[in-house]
């Protein structure tokens, strides 16, 4: 006895519902250590007492072996008197005190439960519902910590008894898996209206060309078979998302490959446990239907993540189209009342289940840029995984983030948990979806917010949310600086850096409306350095569903107030051209804007690709992917502290009176905006002596600029940040302004 030692040992990070409780009591008998092992609010606690050689292998192995979804933080650990104690036991959870534990992402399907699902001898054969401790659904069935069965989404579901024996052997792969169920128990798959097999049933009704609701992890998506194009058609119409892509869902790595260019890191992010919607490169003739991507060289695909989704793409045999449920703009369905009212005016029938979804979640959205991720939606795979802080926050804080592509981001220590992606908050649905998961987060992560950061637009509703609360201190967070501290924080810096925020429009601190910034910024302020020359916005809100509206005041700044008449753009807004002029002069619902986005929309209508759009960055989208990548030729505008733009669409005009192709104008007209942006931080750089450039900002989703900068500017000197693990555009806002409000705390 006298070599025995006793630990008490407390795992942090997430170790609830990966099965890290089955895999520390394996651990033990391999060792041959005595103990316990339990949850509780803060993480996994362990006992643990043998040798001091056995205790060791144990703390090893305890890290060095742990399962696969899990994703250990810290281990912290205290020496205890021996009891003598000779058996090791999980223990019942603690739910009392404080909560620090994190809650794991939901996690596509492991290939051992795939060979289940797949074997004919196998009970779970078929079985639309199979999981085990290293899959399935986890964050959106959790309604509340400890993560035990009854406070999930599968509370209503008791375990047969061969289910239980296997969540109570701890050798079974099931050992105390929560979710864990088999046809006999658990949740059951329907096809509505139909009969029979429901999978057979569906696969049938998308090769005849229907359209079909399927109820997945998240939410509710519709299904059309993607080489259908009246199907895809049909789908759109319906949906009333006229040009806006839609993701694909393929069986497998080599359907994937038919479709579009891979590399090592595509494959890795279509086959890895997240299973986002990853944007790749097309290849010429395939084998999509016209109206699956119109106007794009690139397709978004994932593969299956969850059992229904294998057995489906496996009975249809072809690739689908597998787009959010519901009408454009709108939050996707997750609730099957919901579902029915919204989507019964688009969907032929209704793939769906028992299994309560307890919070909304859209897939991500990632694409792989030199060898790395980058997220550009945040979501179900990823969420509430959390972004761990440079530097821990003083005082808990809630950041409610923007108002397109919005989330909320509450942090603790040095955690920041960023919501996932809720949407534009433009409409009652979308708003409730924010404020009920504000407050599910709050509750899951036992975080009472002390500060209130919000963007300093007086009309967004999250601003007036935040200005609803009480008891709490707000700080107000401009834009533009949220967006660099949010590519600091995602980079674990805390600057200074020289700033270059790029987007469609941000509330300035002077009462205009920023959107084209070079900011010499770190987390707890900024100076405005340099900007795009502001031109005024005809309409107001007018000129950005209408970009034919920003040509004209762009055309009009460029030409001292005497535009040509000559060009296209002109001629097909002839009857408004002249009023819209006029509004802007006077500047009549006109306000000033630095915007980097207008002036690609500017350039877009110029080229006759959008004078109306249908989504937001429609007309920046489609003049990318209108540019000729080979082309190295660029305009070059004059840059000081402000920025010509004006430059940029001299010249695209002279080159479109020239006769030049448009494919050359628009990559001219990018490589000019490159060459703007690195001339301007040369410039900065002798200013300030500061060598680190951030790129933040919706407009660096544009792949041609962001590779232009990122060469450039590195080949310069500079070392360059971009974002990666939450999105450079509105949706990383949050994240920003969570880190700014804490550094400025105190």
């Amino acid at each position: 006895m006298t070599d025995r030692v006793r630990r008490n040992v407390r795992v942090e990070g997430v170790v609830q519902g990966v099965g890290f409780r089955p895999f520390v009591y394996g651990l033990a008998g391999r060792v041959g250590v005595a103990g316990c092992v339990g949850n509780d609010v803060h993480g996994v606690f362990v006992e643990v007492e043998g040798t001091r050689a056995q205790v060791d292998a144990f703390l090893a192995g305890l890290v060095e072996q742990a399962p696969p979804l899990a994703e250990i933080e810290r281990v912290t650990m205290s020496v205890a008197a021996p009891t003598g104690a000779g058996e090791f036991t999980i223990v019942a959870s603690d739910a009392t005190g404080e909560r620090r534990t994190l809650v794991s992402a939901d996690s596509a399907t492991c290939d051992d439960c795939l060979r289940e699902l797949f074997d004919p001898g196998d009970r779970r054969h078929g079985y639309p519902f199979i999981n085990c401790t290293n899959c399935g659904p986890r964050f959106t069935i959790v309604r509340d910590v400890p993560y035990d069965r009854p406070l999930t989404t599968m509370a209503g579901f008791a375990m047969c008894e061969s289910c239980a024996a296997e969540y109570h052997d701890p050798a079974d792969r099931r050992f105390h898996a929560q979710p864990t169920c088999c046809p006999d128990c658990g949740p059951r798959l329907r096809l509505s209206p139909g009969a029979g097999d429901p999978i057979g049933a569906a696969a049938d009704l998308l090769r005849g060309g229907k359209v079909l609701a399927v109820k997945g992890i998240g939410g509710y998506h519709l299904a059309a078979l993607a080489g259908d194009e009246a199907a895809t058609a049909t789908l759109r119409q319906r949906k009333h998302r006229e040009d806006k892509a839609f993701a694909l869902m393929v069986s497998d790595v080599d359907d994937a490959d038919r479709l579009c260019v891979l590399d090592g890191t595509a494959i890795a992010l279509l086959t890895g446990r997240r299973r986002p919607v990853v944007l790749l490169e097309r290849r010429p003739g395939a084998p999509v239907a016209p109206s699956v991507a119109p106007g794009t060289r690139q397709l978004g695909l994932m593969l299956p993540y969850s059992p229904p989704h294998h057995l489906l793409l496996r009975a249809v045999g072809a690739p689908i189209v597998l787009t959010s449920g519901n009408v454009s703009d709108e939050p996707i369905a997750y609730t099957d009342d919901d579902a029915r009212a919204r989507l019964s005016g688009i969907a032929d029938a209704f793939l769906t289940h028992d299994r309560p979804i307890h919070v909304r979640t859209d897939d991500s959205v990632v694409r792989p840029f030199r060898g790395r991720e980058t997220v550009l939606r945040r979501s179900r795979g990823y969420v509430p995984e959390p972004v761990t802080l440079h530097t821990p926050v003083p005082r808990p804080v809630l950041a409610c983030g923007a108002e397109l592509k919005n989330t909320f981001c509450l942090a603790k220590g040095r955690h920041a948990f960023v919501s996932h992606h809720i949407g534009d908050l433009e409409n009652y649905e979308t708003l409730r979806s924010y404020t009920e998961g504000i407050e599910h987060f709050r509750r899951l992560f036992d975080i009472e917010p002390a500060l209130v950061a919000h963007d300093l637009h007086p009309e967004y509703l999250s601003t007036k949310h935040a200005r609803e609360l009480t008891g709490v201190e707000l700080v107000g967070v401009q834009h533009h600086h949220a967006h660099i501290a949010s590519c600091l924080a995602d980079n674990g810096e805390a600057g200074p850096v020289i700033g270059v925020a790029f987007d469609g429009l941000g509330y300035g601190t002077d009462g205009t409306i920023w959107g084209g910034e070079f900011l010499l910024a770190d987390l707890r302020g900024f100076t405005r350095l340099a900007h795009l020359a502001p031109v005024p916005m005809p309409g107001g809100t007018a000129a950005i569903r209408q970009p034919w509206r920003m040509a004209a005041a762009y055309l009009d700044a460029a030409y001292a107030g005497t535009p040509p008449d000559d060009l296209d753009v002109v001629r097909r807004n002839e009857s408004r051209w002249q009023q819209v002029l006029a509004v802007a002069r006077a500047g009549v619902n006109s306000p000033a804007t630095s915007s980097a986005g207008r002036l690609f929309d500017a350039v877009s209508a110029l080229l006759g690709l959008r004078d109306g759009i249908n989504y937001e960055g429609q007309a920046a989208v489609e003049l990318e992917q209108l540019a000729d990548p080979t082309e190295r030729g660029a305009y070059r505008a004059g840059v000081g502290d402000t920025v010509a733009g004006t430059d940029l669409v001299r010249a695209v005009v002279d080159d479109l009176r020239a006769g030049v192709p448009r494919p050359l104008i628009a990559a001219r007209f990018h490589n000019g905006v490159v060459d703007a942006i690195v001339r301007t931080c040369l410039r900065l750089r002798e200013r300030t002596g500061v060598t680190d450039i951030a790129l933040s900002g919706g407009v660096f989703q544009n792949l041609l600029l962001l590779s232009g900068c990122v060469d450039r500017l590195s080949g310069r000197g500079f070392r360059v940040l971009i974002h990666g693990r939450v999105p450079t555009n509105d949706g990383g806002v949050s994240l920003g302004q969570a880190v700014v409000a804490a550094a400025s705390d105190g």
